[in-house]
C-alpha cells in the first residue's frame, strides 16, 4: 500500500503513521525525520531547509520534492507512509509525476481533522530528546523523571518550532497552503476524513477499519 496522511501539525500524524507502519509492514517516511537527519549530517539540502524549518515554514518545494521522491524511490515493495509530504499543490503534482514515473501510484489518503485549540495544546507541551528523538508532552505524555528523558537520560527540550509564537505561523501557514491540498486530492475521490480530536487509540482504531477494508477490497497481500 501507498498511503498519504494529510492533517495540521499536531493532529498526530506521526504517532499514526508509526502504527500504521508496524500494522501493514509499511515503511514510514516523515518529511521532519528525514528533514532532520539531512540537517544533522550537514548535506546542503539539509542547510537549505534548516531556516525554513526553524521558523515553522515550508520548505521550498523544490527541495522537499528531491528530498522526499529520492527516499520513496528506496522504500521496500510492501509500500509505505508519508507524513508531511506533499504539503502543497505543486508537491502533491510532482509526487504523482515521480510516482508515474516509477509506473506506482497512491492508493488512499488519510485526512486527520483537528482544532486549531487542541493543536496549540498539544505542541507547545511537547518536549523532545535531541539524542534519540523521543517525544515527549507536559500534560498527557510525561517522562518518568521531569524534563529527562526515558531512553536515554538526556534533558528534554522544546524545539524551536514547537514554541507558540511559531505554532501560530505553522497554523496559518497549514491553513493558507497545505489544507487546499485536501481538495487536489478529494477530486479524485481518494481521501478519508478522519476526526483527530479523539484519543490516539480511537483515532488509531477508525484508521485500521478503514485500511482493513481498502486490503479486502483490493486484494492487496500484507
Amino acid at each position: 500500500m501507498r498511503i498519504i496522511l494529510l492533517g495540521a501539525p499536531g493532529a498526530g500524524k506521526g504517532t499514526q503513521c508509526k502504527r500504521i507502519a508496524a500494522q501493514y509492514g509499511l515503511q514510514h517516511l516523515s518529511s521532519g525525520d528525514i528533514l532532520r537527519a539531512e540537517r544533522a549530517a550537514c548535506t546542503e539540502l539539509g542547510t537549505k531547509a534548516q531556516s525554513y524549518m526553524d521558523s515553522g515554514e515550508l520548505v521550498p518545494d523544490e527541495v522537499m520534492v528531491e528530498i522526499m521522491t529520492d527516499a520513496i524511490k528506496k522504500a521496500p515493495i510492501a509500500g509505505f507512509i508519508l507524513d508531511g509530504f506533499p504539503r502543497t499543490i505543486n508537491q502533491a503534482v510532482e509526487l504523482d509525476r515521480a510516482l508515474t514515473e516509477n509506473q506506482l501510484e497512491i492508493d488512499t489518503v488519510l485526512n486527520l481533522n483537528i482544532d486549531d485549540h487542541l493543536v496549540a495544546t498539544r505542541i507547545t507541551g511537547r518536549r523532545s530528546c535531541p539524542r534519540c528523538g523521543a517525544v515527549y508532552n507536559i500534560e498527557n505524555l510525561k517522562p518518568k523523571v521531569d524534563g529527562i528523558c526515558d531512553k536515554d537520560g538526556t534533558e528534554l527540550i522544546q524545539r524551536s518550532d514547537d514554541k507558540p509564537e511559531v505554532v501560530a505561523n505553522r497554523l496559518k501557514t497549514y491553513h493558507q497552503q497545505t489544507e487546499p491540498m485536501v481538495d487536489y486530492y478529494r477530486n479524485n475521490s481518494m481521501v478519508y476524513d478522519i476526526d483527530s480530536n479523539k484519543n490516539a487509540d480511537k483515532v488509531s482504531a477508525i484508521i485500521f477499519e478503514k485500511l482493513d477494508a481498502l486490503v479486502k477490497t483490493q486484494s492487496y497481500k500484507i
